[in-house]
């Protein structure tokens, strides 16, 4: 049986409650794999990574679960790997198809609250950094491509490492607002950091799951493993 992992950052100062929570998502996304065994690692947890790997056939595909095809992907984790010839594929955040896919999220959270799209303003929350352009120019791309799917008033985008920041970017939202944390997985910067800027700008709107755990999204991966393996 082919077998793929799946790969998140994890969280370095606690590792175990982001390894079980990404055991947990992998498990969701095997269920909606045919004929594939879907593993995970998270890089944070200490030997984790090599211990799967040594497990698995060197035919293992690794999918990211990041949202930009930055360091971690291009640089930490294939270092990782060592001389095993195993294939990365790209992250969840450079997906051509994830726009579509959160539009249409967005789309029923929308039709819940019975707001029209062109009346309605989306912050988009987002990492960012200080060091390096590459997480808010994936960021800035996913809204615009975002915007070809779905005519809101406004696509504002705010990050928690650099500015405009998440409060800058929620304020006088209005109370026809959603708020999309642009992140793979429910970690620190989401449980803290979101809330805290989003309490600071007043924010009065609904806040949705983050990208990674937007309803279409597990179905996607598993669609994009069984591609691989076609």
């Amino acid at each position: 049986m082919p077998h793929a992992l799946i790969v998140a950052h994890g969280q370095p100062s606690d590792p175990e409650p982001a390894e079980a929570a990404l055991a947990a998502y992998a498990a969701e996304v095997d269920a909606f794999c045919d004929g594939i065994s879907v593993g995970s690692a998270t890089l944070a947890a200490p030997g984790r990574l090599e211990a799967r790997l040594d497990a698995l056939p060197e035919d293992t595909v690794i999918y990211p679960l990041f949202m930009a095809k930055g360091w971690f992907v291009t640089s930490a984790l294939p270092k990782r790997l060592g001389a095993r010839a195993i294939q990365i594929l790209d992250p969840l955040g450079v997906d051509a198809d994830l726009p579509g896919l959160a539009a249409a999220a967005l789309q029923n959270a929308l039709a819940q609250h019975d707001w029209d799209a062109a009346e309605t303003n989306l912050v988009l929350a987002a990492h960012g950094s200080g060091r390096s352009r590459n997480p808010s120019a994936v960021a800035n791309a996913f809204a615009a491509d975002l915007a070809d799917h779905l005519p809101f008033r406004s696509i504002r985008v705010g990050f928690v490492e650099e500015a405009p920041s998440i409060a800058e970017a929620a304020s006088n939202a209005g109370d026809r607002a959603l708020c999309l944390p642009f992140f793979a997985c429910t970690g620190g910067h989401v449980l803290e950091d979101v809330p805290r800027e989003l309490k600071s700008a007043k924010f009065k709107g609904h806040v949705m799951p983050v990208v990674g755990d937007l309803p279409p999204i597990k179905h996607h991966i598993a669609r994009t493993l069984s591609k691989a393996f076609s």
